[in-house]
């Protein structure tokens, strides 16, 4: 598409692709004040600058935020000479790509905001076959800058500040019938950086467009180039697709191209087959539809660890299927082994430690509220599954309601009042004892005191006793947990 210079914003009208670029620029004039004035710093001295990428896509959808990303013909050392005086802040921790980092406030219609900005020197860039760094060239025009991005509804810029619009591979098009493209062939796109074909998943998930079928076609037969891509690369594209508003897109693209048996595998290993002697539930359906039935129950917005705990809880079926006599199938400990599975998954991923330990332990959890059975639930029952589920409560009943996946009414509506049955008890006790820090009545300088023993091993075995006693039986107060201990001690001597 030509260069086109639009400067008066009307309402954005889907047919007509000139409304769509008016709509563009009403969500520029937004952060006008800050992008114009960064636009004439750099034309004074010389240069070019232009809105570019994800931010025109965003503005093009009205969803344009304050993170703004520019392109320019400066190398990074004259763009650091000309933002350092401009900025708040500066930070040059991708300069070695090509990128300036920078943080301005400025003034708008909400108040002062502020903008974190990036900007990079026109570029492309390729991947030696056996690396997993690409090697960045810079470029003299817009246009080969545009023709390196990896998907046309993302080669779009507006020049500043005079607004116009730079469109040569008909992203708008695509970007007006939500279809995924790349600016030239799929192959050549992947071949340059193979974690495109992540994103393409992963804008499927976050914005709900279709995939081209060209670029499907690319991505099946190149999986294997994701090898070369380093795990923190991976792990971020996964955890933006998991965390998007459309999350069994994204996921069931990756395991029809082939890339999940290289990302994920476990979640391709859930298609269990089936045949006329031992019929099951598929295991992969069931896993997108907790997924999305998590999501469903989220209240402060995206949650990675909940999402993750849904995707992966059932990972463990594969490896503990068993075709019993009466023609049933179990999973006995799934659990227990899909905990494990997931430790060793994410950190391969090089996911945090913290959110690894959140993640397999709502995974070993996830069973446990069916441990109980129907019967009614003893008090020692309540504490022991606060105490077990600790800060994680509020996501494992989430993650177990979200587990209820049966067609059958009358047995989802029971399990469902069971677990409401669970949580009033839950909120009942809480009422009457501090089950969010259970511990026993007697702390460890007490236990020695009370024993006439100095610290050691024995201090500690003490320590557990008395909170199984707490656990069983709730608040003993001080004179009962002193006669317990000394019994314990005197029986034990």
């Amino acid at each position: 598409m030509p260069k086109a210079n639009v400067d008066t914003p009307t309402p954005p009208s889907a047919p007509e692709l000139s409304h769509v670029q008016r709509s563009a620029v009403s969500e520029l004039l937004r952060v006008s004040p800050v992008a114009d004035d960064l636009a004439r710093r750099f034309e004074e001295a010389g240069f070019r600058l232009a809105l570019v990428g994800g931010s025109v896509r965003d503005a093009l959808l009205g969803r344009l935020g304050n993170d703004l990303d520019f392109t320019t013909d400066a190398r990074p050392e004259a763009v650091l000479r000309i933002v350092r005086p401009w900025a708040d802040a500066v930070w040059d921790v991708g300069i070695a790509f090509g990128t300036v980092g920078c943080r301005k406030a400025a003034a708008g219609d909400g108040g002062r905001q502020d903008f974190q900005i990036e900007i990079t020197t026109y570029r492309s860039e390729a991947y030696d076959r056996a690396s997993r760094k690409p090697e960045v060239r810079y470029g003299d025009t817009i246009e080969e800058d545009l023709v390196r991005r990896d998907f046309t509804v993302n080669a779009m810029a507006v020049a500043l500040p005079r607004k116009e619009f730079v469109d040569p591979h008909h992203g708008l098009e695509d970007l007006a019938e939500r279809v995924l493209r790349t600016p030239g062939t799929p192959e050549q796109s992947f071949s340059d950086d193979p974690l495109r074909m992540m994103r393409a998943a992963r804008f499927a998930a976050q914005l709900g467009f279709e995939v081209a079928p060209e670029v499907v076609a690319a991505m099946t037969a190149m999986a294997d180039r994701i090898g070369i891509v380093s795990a923190e690369r991976v792990r971020d594209e996964l955890n933006k697709l998991i965390l998007g508003a459309h999350p069994r897109r994204g996921l069931q693209l990756l395991v029809d191209t082939g890339l999940a048996a290289h990302v994920l595998p476990e979640l391709p290993a859930l298609i269990l087959e089936r045949d006329e002697h031992h019929r099951h539930k598929d295991v992969y359906e069931h896993t997108l539809t907790v997924l999305e039935q998590a999501i469903a129950l989220e209240e402060d917005g995206p949650d990675l660890v909940l999402r993750l705990a849904a995707l992966l809880h059932d990972i463990g079926k594969p490896r503990t299927r068993r075709f019993e006599k009466d023609g049933r199938v179990s999973f006995h400990h799934h659990e227990v082994v899909g905990a494990k599975m997931t430790t060793a998954r994410m950190r391969k991923l090089k996911y945090p430690n913290e959110q690894i330990k959140e993640v397999a332990r709502l995974v070993e959890l996830h069973l446990r509220f069916h441990g109980y059975g129907t019967g009614e639930w003893t008090d020692s029952a309540v504490r022991r599954y606060v105490r077990d589920a600790g800060p994680l409560l509020d996501r494992l009943h989430k993650l177990t309601r979200s587990d209820c996946t049966t067609r059958n009414k009358r047995k989802a509506l029971a399990l469902s009042r069971a677990y409401d049955g669970l949580e009033e008890r839950i909120a009942s006790l809480k009422q009457q004892e501090e089950l969010d820090a259970i511990r026993p009545d007697l702390d460890g300088n007490e236990i020695m005191e009370i024993l006439g023993i100095p610290p050691g091993p024995e201090v500690g075995t003490a320590y557990r006793h008395l909170l199984e006693l707490r656990l069983e039986k709730g608040p003993l107060g001080r004179k009962a947990a002193v006669a317990e201990l000394k019994d314990w001690w005197a029986a034990r001597s």
